[in-house]
């Protein structure tokens, strides 16, 4: 099998610059990545050099810039594909909802909301206001018990987020993340706001669910015992691509 079937997604020459008031920031300077599908790759990066960044570019939520500083070509991502930079809104939205799912350091979870509403939030946004009803509906909370359950949290359903310790939390935002079942996990330092051993039992969480679901799992993290979970890491430096290996070989050599 060639690698342009066995890639679910590819990025080429991406480039990303901020303006903050006269300064211009190049966060991104020309980064090519491939991710086969059902990897688990990791960015690992210190805090600045641009791995939120270009997760955030991956799952669409953001742009890459037309074209570089230096006079570049425009950078792209490729899904199914086709070209994120040239799908149409509509195509964008169903890409973000549908085909990828997204974990963040902080949970971002609706307090006002119960565990299992929380989870569903996701299908309710998929299927719409009108949509959302009938098979649907039960579809969408019979998916979302079942993976609270795997998580450990049958018992949290009707729980609000204040009642739950910080691991409970991000276990219920992966629930969430997955609940529509996309292809892609990207996880934007989804540890980085737990204690050692919390963070190490949400990192099982994950790699059991990758292996039970066949998921592609894209992470970024700045801690070298997490990237040695995954089976390749990717390392980032100013925006630029330093080094691309093996996790267990990638880490032994330090950042």
């Amino acid at each position: 099998m060639s690698e342009a079937t066995t890639n679910i997604i590819e990025a080429r020459n991406l480039r990303k610059t901020y303006r903050m008031g006269r300064v211009r920031v190049n966060v991104l300077k020309g980064v090519d990545l491939s991710v086969r599908e059902g990897e688990w790759l990791c960015v690992l990066g210190a805090s600045g050099s641009g791995k939120s960044t270009m997760l955030h570019l991956l799952g669409g939520l953001d742009r890459p810039d037309r074209a570089g500083a230096d006079g570049g070509g425009p950078g792209s991502i490729t899904y199914g594909g086709k070209d994120l930079r040239k799908i149409s809104a509509g195509e964008l939205n169903r890409y973000r909802n549908r085909e990828v799912g997204f974990v963040f350091q902080f949970y971002h979870l609706l307090p006002e909301l119960r565990v299992l509403e929380n989870v569903t939030i996701g299908a309710m946004i998929r299927h719409g206001r009108f949509g959302y009803r009938g098979a649907a509906k039960r579809e969408a909370i019979d998916s979302a018990r079942e993976l609270l359950t795997a998580f450990g949290l049958a018992d949290r359903l009707r729980h609000r987020p204040t009642e739950l310790s910080g691991g409970e939390r991000q276990r219920v935002a992966i629930a969430r993340a997955l609940v529509n079942r996309p292809r892609i996990l990207l996880a934007d330092e989804p540890t980085g706001n737990l204690d050692r051993v919390t963070g190490e039992s949400i990192i099982e969480t994950l790699a059991e669910t990758r292996e039970r679901l066949g998921l592609t799992v894209v992470m970024v993290t700045h801690d070298e015992r997490i990237a040695a979970r995954a089976e390749r890491v990717v390392r980032l430096r100013d925006g630029v691509l330093a080094r691309d290996g093996f996790a267990g070989a990638a880490t032994a050599g330090g950042a």
